[in-house]
């Protein structure tokens, strides 16, 4: 049998929770997540992720998106594309 360390961390009960259930949908636990994650960290030698302070702009439209306000919808992903280079 492998070794194991555990980890222990202090997160907010709804993040756990949420998380949980998203990580269940793909198939995969908690523990699996988080080895994935440490993993990617090793293997990248740092955040597999971009950590950026978004700007008033974007966290307004961040915003929006949350409660649903100011979003378009498109027939199609050529229509989409349309208005984005227009």
């Amino acid at each position: 049998m492998a070794k194991t360390a555990m980890v222990i961390a202090r997160i907010e009960p709804e993040l756990k929770k949420d998380s949980a259930k998203v990580l269940k949908r793909l198939g995969i636990s908690v523990t699996e997540a988080i080895n994935l994650f440490l993993s990617q960290v090793r293997l990248q030698k740092g955040l597999p992720f971009d950590v950026k302070i978004p700007n008033k702009t974007t966290l307004k439209a961040m915003k929006d998106a949350d409660e649903g306000r100011n979003l378009s919808a498109y027939s199609s992903v050529d229509d989409f594309v349309k208005k984005m280079r227009a």
